[in-house]
């Protein structure tokens, strides 16, 4: 089990469980920085462990740039940063902070998942306490005691601590000037653990991670041991292994029966006030520091963040600094560098994170904290991934590239603005127990799944239980570029299920391999996941109140995909595909409608045949997706 989850988890995490050694990044640090341990008191008298590396040279001062963790802050403690931050930021000097937030490691308190916001930070009220809360008592309390520091402060973070950056939002101590949450979560029912209502069965390994309360503040990692008790030997078929543990009640009832987290899930199927409570969006309003969020356009874990955090604050208060960064990068890959840029088989381009890492996140700091350069990154600075470079943006999304449309049509025809037969009727048979991998490869028992956001799909289309539609060969190229929303009438036979709409960029024939890639990687014909994305269709009307469908009923159900900034290639074809299982990404819906289906029973599991009608589209570009509840 270590030898296959550690490799995932170091990436995921920046955690090194092994000796330090004299690499020559961590030399610099040794010979530039001082570091200093600290226990700062909360205003409701729990003491949060901090981490602080001092710069060595006392003849200027320095801003504060902090990464709040629940990670474990003293993984930092060897001089190594593990590359957060970049080792630019590092060498231009701040003062490095890195705390454990309350209740994780050595931080007293008690660890809360997506602790809800308390709106009106008082420090005067010694008993409401929430992120926001713990950041402004933190930052109050090292400006005023960490000498040399110029009485600036920026924060950054990635995936989880991403999602304490923009905790820190609301209500800002008046010291925040920076802040860049990069890959954050901004709702855990749709973010990580959830994509549309629909549970990642696929994360079932996270849980020795979010689930687990230590007794006692400690140094040590606790989750491989947790992983080893949960799971013992690891699985080499990740798919074989779900399918075989049956009903997610039999995770409770055989692995995860103490673990709060999993627990809270079960208990809260749908979108009530104990998520609705954890959702950070509402709470962005009236920032004032400025603000720099970052993504990745193949982060299979967090892509509603980046992007809704962004648009929530550019509408809540429109004239704050607030940029936006997507990249080709699988989830926190900008924080590493490995000269030829590339998610699963796809090359991008050579040495994508360090200029990123030098010429926007550098700049983004320097200028805000220091005081140095000029504010002049764009609005939007996003990378088109089908014609692999950067492009800026005044607004996102961008109003110059027009909306296109995609209608179904016979004989898998794809048409691109031009309705197709409305009466036409596509149909497929939807058997849970057979489900339709969400790779094409096999793969062991995964932390959190990764390559598959760019994965080839031609094992998909073959099946007979995916609807495929694709364009003929494009004549010129088309750009994609904003919301997608799919816009499903569909029919069941029963009373649920989900519904998984996929856009695919089919290559060329002719197309040639990449060298990085194995031999049996034939990029000719080769199906390439753009963007996808999950519903689980009891939700259609309300997150919070899921309905039943009525068999054979015509009904409306929309999908949105995220966003999407995609040039489909001259001599390329645009491709879409629907179907209602995608395992164990996701997990499988029963089909018939069950008031909670973490507690379903196998007998509950039924075949659904499904209908499509011709009268479905999918609008991409623009602004193109409802509210929730829609």
């Amino acid at each position: 089990m270590r030898r296959y989850l550690f490799p995932v988890l170091a990436v995921l995490f920046s955690l090194s469980l092994a000796a330090q050694t004299a690499d020559p990044e961590t030399q610099y640090m040794r010979d530039n920085y001082e570091k200093f341990e600290y226990f700062i008191p909360m205003r409701d008298g729990v003491k949060l462990f901090t981490l602080v590396y001092m710069p060595k040279d006392k003849s200027r001062t320095y801003p504060i740039l902090m990464n709040r963790t629940c990670y474990n802050a003293s993984s930092y403690a060897g001089y190594n940063t593990h590359g957060h931050p970049s080792r630019y930021l590092v060498q231009d000097g701040y003062i490095l902070v890195f705390q454990d937030v309350r209740g994780r490691y050595m931080s007293e308190g008690q660890f809360n998942n997506m602790t809800p916001n308390i709106p009106g930070n008082d420090p005067k009220n010694k008993k409401e306490v929430d992120e926001s809360s713990d950041t402004w008592d933190s930052i109050d309390w090292m400006v005023k005691n960490l000498k040399g520091n110029n009485g600036r402060v920026g924060i950054y973070g990635i995936s989880y601590p991403g999602f304490y950056s923009a905790a820190s939002l609301p209500d800002a101590h008046p010291a925040l000037k920076a802040v860049s949450p990069q890959a954050p979560i901004a709702d855990f029912f749709f973010d990580d653990f959830h994509h549309q209502g629909a549970f990642l069965q696929s994360y079932a390994a996270a849980f020795a991670v979010f689930g687990y309360q230590k007794k006692d503040t400690t140094r040590q990692d606790w989750f491989m041991p947790e992983l080893m008790r949960m799971y013992g030997k690891a699985p080499k078929d990740g798919y074989d292994f779900h399918l075989k543990m049956g009903p997610l009640k039999n995770f409770t009832e055989k692995i995860h029966h103490d673990n709060f987290f999993w627990n809270q899930i079960v208990n809260h199927p749908n979108y009530d006030t104990f998520w609705q409570k954890r959702n950070l969006l509402p709470h962005l309003k009236n920032i004032k520091p400025a603000v720099m969020t970052v993504g990745g356009w193949f982060d299979a874990e967090d892509l509603y963040g980046p992007l809704n955090i962004y648009k929530t604050i550019e509408k809540s208060t429109p004239g704050v600094t607030n940029t936006l960064v997507m990249g080709p990068w699988g989830h926190g890959d900008w924080a590493g560098e490995k000269g030829k840029s590339t998610h699963n088989h796809i090359y991008f381009g050579d040495s994508i994170s360090t200029f990123f890492q030098r010429e926007m996140e550098r700049k983004f700091f320097a200028f805000h904290l220091k005081g140095e350069g000029e504010n002049k990154l764009p609005e939007a600075w996003m990378f088109d991934t089908g014609k692999k470079e950067w492009k800026s943006f005044d607004v996102w999304p961008p109003k110059d590239i027009p909306p296109v449309k995609m209608y179904f049509g016979e004989n898998g025809r794809l048409s691109l603005n031009e309705p197709t037969d409305e009466k036409a009727v596509f149909e497929y048979i939807s058997d849970p127990a057979k489900p339709v991998p969400y790779t094409s490869q096999t793969e062991g028992l995964t932390f959190t799944p990764r390559n598959y956001m760019s994965d080839d799909q031609r094992d998909a289309s073959r099946r007979p239980d995916v609807l495929t539609f694709q364009t003929d060969i494009l004549k010129e190229d088309i750009t994609l570029a904003g919301e997608i929303l799919a816009r499903l009438k569909v029919a069941l036979s029963t009373t649920d299920a989900d519904f998984v709409v996929k856009l695919v960029d089919v290559y060329p024939d002719n197309h040639p391999n990449y060298d990085h890639n194995p031999k049996n990687i034939i990029m000719g014909g080769y199906q390439q996941l753009v963007r996808s994305e999950v519903f689980r269709g009891r939700f259609r009307n309300s997150f919070e109140k899921p309905e039943p469908f009525v068999p054979g009923e015509v009904t409306d159900v929309n999908v949105p995909l995220q966003d999407v900034l995609h040039t489909f290639k001259k001599g390329h074809r645009i491709m879409i595909q629907v179907q209602s299982t995608w395992f164990p990404f996701i997990d499988r819906n029963p089909q018939q409608f069950v008031e909670n289906i973490y507690k379903a029973e196998e007998k509950d599991f039924i075949k659904s045949t499904i209908r499509v009608y011709g009268s479905s589209s999918v609008g991409a570009g623009g602004e193109q997706t409802p509210k929730k509840g829609f």
